[in-house]
C-alpha cells in the first residue's frame, strides 16, 4: 500500500510546534517518516514568513532540502488556487519554476485546473487530481487531460467518522466508473482523518497521514511531529 506523508499542508506554523517555515528542519522530520515507511511526501513550500508559495524559489528551496534528506523517494507539491487565485498568475508563477517536483496536486474544483494541470504534464511533472466534491469529480470527469492523470485524490472534509465510509464510496465509485484502472489516493482531514485511512487500507486503496490532514494520533493524544503519524499508520498496516 502506497503511503504518502502530507507535511505541513497551509496550516499555520503556530499550529504546532513541528510546523516550520525552514526547508531543513521540515526535511529532517520527512526524513524520519521515511525511515517509518512513507513511500511518497506532499509538501506546501513555505516562503520566510511559513506562508504557502508557489514562488519559484520557495519551491527550489523546499524541493532541494527535501531531496537531500530523503534522496530517491517521489515529492509533490499543491497548486491551491487561495495560493494565487488569478489563473494566468498562478500558470506564470508555475512557468518559472526551475527544480521541479516529480508530482504536483491540481484541486478540480478551482477554476484554472485544466490548464494547470496541461501544464504541469507539458513539463514531465506528474498530476494528482484532488477531487472533493460533486463539482470538483464533473470538472475532472470533461477534462481533456484526465486521461493523463497520474492519480486521482479522494480527499474527504472534516466529518463525522460515522458518515466518512458512505461519503468515500460514493465518490469512489464515480471515480470507477469514468476510468476504472486511475490509482486512487483516499485521505481525510481532522475527524475524517483516520476513520478515511483505515477505509483505504480495507479497499486497498493508497492513502496519505501527517499534520496537513490531521494533528492527533488515533488515540486523540496530539502527535509530536510527522514521523508520530507515519509511525502509527505503519503500526496499523503491520496488524493487518
Amino acid at each position: 500500500m502506497l503511503l504518502q506523508v502530507c507535511l505541513n499542508g497551509a496550516r499555520a506554523v503556530v499550529q504546532h510546534p513541528a510546523l516550520t517555515a525552514d526547508a531543513t528542519l521540515a526535511a529532517a522530520d520527512a526524513a524520519r517518516a521515511v525511515a517509518l515507511g512513507a513511500h511518497e511526501i506532499h509538501v506546501h513550500p513555505k516562503d520566510a514568513e511559513g506562508d504557502d508559495s508557489l514562488r519559484a524559489d520557495d519551491v527550489e528551496r523546499w524541493l532541494s532540502a527535501l531531496r537531500s534528506a530523503c534522496p530517491d523517494i517521489p515529492i509533490g507539491v499543491t497548486t491551491g488556487a487561495w495560493i494565487e487565485p488569478d489563473v494566468e498568475q498562478r500558470l506564470a508563477v508555475i512557468r518559472e519554476w526551475t527544480v521541479l517536483p516529480d508530482f504536483a496536486s491540481v484541486n478540480w474544483h478551482e477554476s484554472g485546473a485544466d490548464e494547470v494541470a496541461a501544464l504541469l504534464q507539458s513539463r514531465g511533472v506528474g498530476v494528482e487530481a484532488g477531487i472533493w466534491d460533486a463539482t470538483g469529480l464533473e470538472a475532472w470527469r470533461q477534462s481533456p487531460v484526465r486521461a493523463r492523470t497520474l492519480r486521482v485524490l479522494v480527499e474527504l472534509p472534516d466529518e463525522a467518522a460515522d458518515v466518512v465510509q458512505r461519503h468515500a464510496e460514493g465518490l469512489i465509485a464515480h471515480v470507477r466508473l469514468e476510468d476504472p484502472d486511475v490509482p486512487i489516493l483516499l485521505h481525510g482531514e481532522q475527524n475524517s482523518a483516520w476513520p478515511a485511512f483505515t477505509l483505504a487500507v480495507e479497499l486497498g486503496l493508497a492513502s496519505r497521514i501527517g499534520l496537513e490532514d490531521t494533528l492527533a494520533l488515533p488515540d486523540g493524544r496530539i502527535a509530536p511531529d510527522n514521523a508520530a503519524l507515519v509511525r502509527s499508520a505503519a503500526a496499523f498496516l503491520a496488524a493487518v
